[in-house]
């Protein structure tokens, strides 16, 4: 199991790390997160000091945990140091009705943990102050006194419907502030009461056996950790639990032949996993994909188009100098971004691909999973950035830039709708379709022919879209994926008119572009806003029967061309020019035109405005 060693790896190099504030913390061996809603402060000798609501934004907490409580889902369990009301209140019966009245056994059952670790030889002052103040079983009725929580004066239970941060307060999650003489201490992020706990914790644990996956005698675990793709995931990778459904028969006797890891090596795994999730993974819908090189250094990200890798948020009118509008230019940026991130990388650093979905509510499927030398990934995604670039329309500006595609956007565009302004596509179609992008990328593998379909087809359609700004951004991704097609297929094309080009496809997409931008430039600018050209009124059944529908095209913009006048004379030329490079077979031929006719549009449209504008200039 490589991807647990690399997992492994990654604890080892960055658990003992000082983190940024803004960073995630890689949790310790044997500690778990939860969300506190309530927040107490005593002194060394169990004094109450004080309490408070905690914050939403503030609310996520390190926390002690033992094998059994981690993975808790009902019965009674403990959390060794915080947890909840019910656990943690010896009083919590004065104040609550129904069948919580009784917490007894929780209560009970917490101490009895707690007194353990206090009377051990791993045990902690804070452990101390903890377990005295508790052993008063006055905690609700302090915190009724600071305010935090409200009772029904008739009554003087819980009052109903009351919350603290969304949870009811009887429900609440306990943290603990110990007041030293000389400071004040959150203990959720003391490292040496995380510690205390570590060595106590490993006093409990069982007889030694093999671990699979590190070959050495150690304390096996069969309770693995969840929590894996979000805060809230009960879902697990490694689960040895079903011993009612024959999952041994024919192979093993019992789940400690079928597979023994050991309890540390789980740990860090896990812990690694989550930490890097939250540094940088990415989640769509139920799958999470994570990308990192082996010493963490930094990559190139292999789901965002080149420009939006590369940090840019948009380009200001005083930075248009740096703007890649030509492909020199784009090549020098990404060569530059490509060659430094290559520079800072390590000798034989590794760079790993994961994705993680949900094969079953509890179970957690690794759907994806590669390493490549990160030479070899750097290759890869600056083949991948070079072939599907592209020249487009970009960010608010509305820039003319050269850039690749992000995966969403071409997930979006191939099979998404309109949404109001924006173009989206279903959970689910994003999530099964974004791994298999992601190995084109990471691996340079085929562009999926069905994808560029999908793209063809929505290209081809523009009355699905009310928003013009929408269809073109189909039209342009459609154009980069077609080009990436056609270079998968041993070829090339420009991203600029190249009148040697013959293909019939291509020069029908030319001529479509023709008449659109001649029946556009005879509106006026208010009918610019609101009327739609024959060109794309037609243009689904061109890129069906181009002869037939180009005739009843040409006859329609022939009132048109009159009012532009002198202007009709370029287009007419243009038509001519086209149509003289098809023979007459070719022209006449009226089956379905090949994907390289949305090419032909789109480099004709911008050799018609940059010809324009180069006129302007003169």
């Amino acid at each position: 199991m490589s991807w647990t060693d690399e997992l492994y790896k990654i604890y080892e190099y960055n658990s003992d790390r000082e983190f940024d504030e803004n960073e995630p913390v890689m949790l310790p061996v044997a500690h778990s997160t939860a969300n506190a809603q309530i927040e107490i402060t005593i002194d060394l000798d169990g004094n109450f000091k004080g309490a408070k609501a905690v914050e939403k934004s503030d609310a996520v907490t390190v926390i002690p945990a033992t094998e059994d409580s981690a993975t808790r889902s009902s019965g009674i369990c403990a959390m060794p140091f915080a947890d909840k009301l019910i656990y943690t209140a010896g009083d919590y019966s004065n104040y609550a009705e129904g069948k919580k009245a009784d917490n007894s056994g929780h209560f009970t059952n917490y101490m009895n943990q707690l007194r353990r670790w206090m009377a051990g030889e791993h045990t902690h002052p804070f452990v101390r102050a903890l377990y005295m103040y508790l052993d008063k079983k006055c905690l609700i009725s302090d915190l009724v006194s600071a305010g935090v929580i409200k009772i029904d004066e008739v009554s003087g239970k819980f009052k109903e419907k009351e919350k603290i941060a969304g949870i009811a307060q009887e429900d609440s999650f306990v943290r603990i502030i110990i007041f030293t003489n000389d400071s004040v201490v959150k203990t959720w992020k003391d490292r040496s009461l995380q510690e205390s706990f570590i060595s106590f914790n490993s006093s409990l644990m069982g007889e030694k056996q093999l671990c699979y996956a590190s070959g050495e005698y150690v304390s096996p675990t069969y309770k693995h950790p969840s929590k894996i793709r979000n805060s809230g995931d009960k879902a697990k990778i490694i689960s040895t639990n079903d011993e009612s459904g024959f999952t041994y028969r024919g192979r093993f006797a019992d789940k400690e032949q079928a597979v023994s890891i050991g309890y540390d090596y789980s740990q860090k795994i896990h812990k690694a996993l989550q930490w890097l999730r939250e540094k940088q993974g990415k989640n769509i819908d139920s799958l999470t994909v994570i990308v990192w090189a082996s010493a963490m250094q930094d990559i190139p990200d292999s789901s965002d188009s080149f420009i939006d890798d590369s940090g840019f948020d948009d380009f200001p009118d005083e930075k248009t100098a740096d703007i890649p509008s030509t492909m020199p230019m784009y090549m020098d940026m990404l060569n530059k971004r490509i060659f430094g991130a290559r520079e800072k990388l390590e000798p034989n650093t590794k760079v790993m691909i994961m994705g993680l979905d949900s094969a079953t509510t509890g179970r957690i499927n690794i759907s994806m999973y590669s390493e490549l030398e990160s030479s070899q990934y750097l290759a890869n995604i600056e083949k991948w950035h070079t072939e599907t670039a592209w020249l487009r329309f970009y960010g608010k500006s509305k820039k003319k830039i050269i850039n690749s595609f992000s995966v969403y956007d071409i997930i979006r565009y191939a099979f998404g709708t309109e949404q109001g302004a924006f173009i989206d596509c279903d959970k689910k179609l994003m999530r099964d379709n974004i791994l298999r992008l992601l190995s084109c990328i990471t691996n340079g593998a085929k562009l999926p022919s069905d994808i560029v379909h999908a793209l063809y087809q929505k290209a081809s359609n523009p009355l699905a879209y009310d928003n013009s700004y929408n269809h073109r951004s189909v039209l342009e991704t459609a154009c980069g994926m077609i080009r990436k097609h056609i270079i998968d297929g041993k070829g090339d094309v420009s991203m600029a008119y190249d009148p040697n080009i013959t293909d019939r496809s291509y020069l029908y997409g030319c001529l479509l572009a023709i008449a659109d931008k001649a029946e556009s430039e005879s509106f006026d600018e208010q009918e610019r806003n609101v009327r739609v050209t024959n060109a794309r009124r037609y243009w689904n059944a061109f890129s069906q029967r181009p002869f037939m529908t180009w005739r009843i095209i040409e006859e329609r913009l022939r009132p048109y061309l009159n009012k532009l006048g002198k202007a009709q004379v370029k287009y007419s030329k243009w038509i001519n020019e086209i149509t003289s490079k098809m023979d007459a077979a070719a022209f006449a031929d009226n089956s379905r035109l090949e994907p390289m006719y949305l090419l032909g549009y789109h480099n004709f449209t911008e050799y018609m405005y940059n010809s324009n504008s180069n006129k302007e200039e003169k």
